[in-house]
């Protein structure tokens, strides 16, 4: 397996003190895989741009790690393109690096490339193109066995439960002087956390928000309304979609308090909070302007609680979605069920074997497989998943919203290379999904996990009595605006992220 890295992640690889300390974690799965780790050749010219010549001798001499690629793949038409719109050398040089990928001599290219992703997903082949935690999920859902740590479940905790000598929480003291004071003061407040092996992965405050809050120190100044304020929010690369986890904690908490804005104050000089800043970007969030404080001068990005639905880009209003969409219920059998929805856990089911450790049970974004004769779903469509199990157990669990469908799949390694990241099969599974009837081969429904409805949930029987279906469903089935409604109505459901 030969895997391209990026230029600047070779460089903070290589760097004499750690930048960023996801990159060791990558390299030690490359490593347990024995993958070839290669190099373009152009990497050669980005690094002798270094203005530090001792840094530029190193970073030479460390190179000869790596694989140097022999030749480069030639420009065909779509390449050409895109080269087109390159406006400085470093955006030819990163065009040149996915050409590699485009044309096969290569598996899989790793960068955290903003840029580079958006022209994988012009060239069609996004699914080949991998951002650092993305890689590691993939490492561990294709070789579980060799994953030697445990993430546990997100936890609230107290401050003063938690070691401010945690090596997590240095990055934070280098930045505020007044760290260790405010998180100490904070000894009884609730925090978010995820702990490995002792050493927390992620942690997250958030704080309600009045109309008689203050913001001096923000330009442009704020309007008055109730906002949840994301305090202090961090997540190292773990390949389990943590980031996805706290994000979904953050939307909960705005819906639960009734807040108008969610917003963030945060500093851009590192890779982590860069990554960060990325990640609320693709969730929706908006730079607003600056905060300024006695430690320097800090971005603040807001997002709207319940923003106008976008149906072409779900995940940019989520958890907002439109009543005024197609509603389909669909079922998901129960051995698939509490791994694709851990929060939809039932009353029979044991808690302690669901907690979040797969990729796939920390993400809002999911695959749903199906071989259904209905595969006219769009974007925005609204979903219900009804767990499987006959008169008294099959039971209406979980609503989600629809990203987009993938039908014109091209073969068995396209089909596993699209589901892989995202999906509750292993690899084995997904090839004999594949080939169990060639007549009728399946397609991909991307969607996003809204909510799970509360216990006791509406079963088969209770659809049956209230006549809104009376056959458990088979494939993706549409339902009214109506029945949907009083599905909702019975299950007790949060309808608060229904806009009309």
């Amino acid at each position: 397996m030969r895997i391209l890295i990026d230029t600047n992640i070779i460089i903070h690889r290589e760097a004499n003190r750690v930048f960023n300390e996801d990159i060791g974690l990558l390299f030690n799965w490359l490593d347990k895989l024995k993958f070839d780790k290669c190099v373009h050749p152009l990497s050669i010219e980005e690094i002798s741009g270094y203005q530090d010549e001792e840094v530029v001798k190193t970073m030479k001499i460390k190179i000869a790690n790596y694989n140097l690629l022999k030749t480069e793949s030639a420009d065909d038409q779509l390449i050409t393109q895109i080269r087109q719109s390159d406006k400085s050398r470093n955006d030819f040089i990163d065009t040149s690096i996915l050409n590699e990928v485009y044309n096969n001599r290569v598996n899989y290219l790793i960068t955290e490339d903003r840029g580079i992703h958006k022209k994988a997903n012009f060239l069609g082949c996004a699914e080949k193109v991998f951002k650092i935690d993305a890689f590691l999920e993939k490492c561990i859902a294709e070789n579980p066995e060799l994953k030697n740590y445990q993430v546990l479940a997100v936890k609230k905790e107290y401050f003063g439960n938690l070691n401010i000598d945690d090596t997590f929480f240095d990055s934070f003291k280098q930045d505020y002087a007044e760290f260790g004071n405010w998180f100490n003061k904070k000894a009884d407040n609730i925090s978010y956390v995820c702990i490995t092996d002792g050493d927390v992965k992620a942690f997250l405050y958030l704080k309600q928000e009045n109309t008689d809050e203050i913001y001096n120190d923000i330009a442009p100044a704020f309007a008055q309304k109730k906002r949840l304020k994301i305090g202090t929010f961090k997540v190292t690369s773990t390949g389990y979609k943590l980031g996805e986890r706290f994000l979904k904690v953050i939307f909960d908490n705005a819906l639960q308090y009734d807040v108008e804005e969610i917003y963030v104050t945060i500093f851009n000089k590192r890779d982590e909070q860069l990554r960060l800043i990325y990640l609320l970007e693709d969730w929706g969030f908006k730079h607003w302007g600056t905060k300024t404080t006695n430690n320097g001068i800090e971005q603040v990005y807001v997002r709207q609680c319940k923003p106008t639905p976008n149906l072409q880009q779900p995940k940019l209003s989520f958890p907002a979605v439109s009543k005024n969409t197609t509603k389909w219920i669909v079922p998901i059998y129960p051995e698939y069920h509490t791994e694709l929805f851990p929060d939809s856990i039932l009353n029979n089911e044991s808690p302690q074997n669901f907690t979040e450790n797969e990729p796939y049970r920390n993400a809002i974004k999911k695959v749903y497989i199906s071989r259904s004769y209905n595969r006219g779903l769009n974007g925005g469509d609204l979903v219900l998943f009804y767990r499987t199990g006959g008169h008294y157990v099959g039971v209406v669990s979980t609503i989600g919203v629809v990203e987009n469908t993938v039908t014109n799949i091209r073969d068995e390694s396209h089909f596993i290379e699209l589901c892989r990241k995202r999906s509750v099969f292993d690899d084995k599974e997904l090839k004999k999904y594949w080939n169990w009837n060639k007549n009728n081969r399946p397609f991909i429904v991307n969607f996003l996990y809204i909510d799970s409805f509360p216990m006791p949930k509406v079963n088969l029987k209770k659809l049956r009595d209230l006549n809104i279906i009376q056959n458990a469903p088979r494939g993706f089935e549409p339902i009214s605006d109506a029945k949907f409604e009083q599905i909702l109505k019975e299950a007790r459901a949060n309808e608060s992220y229904i806009i009309d």
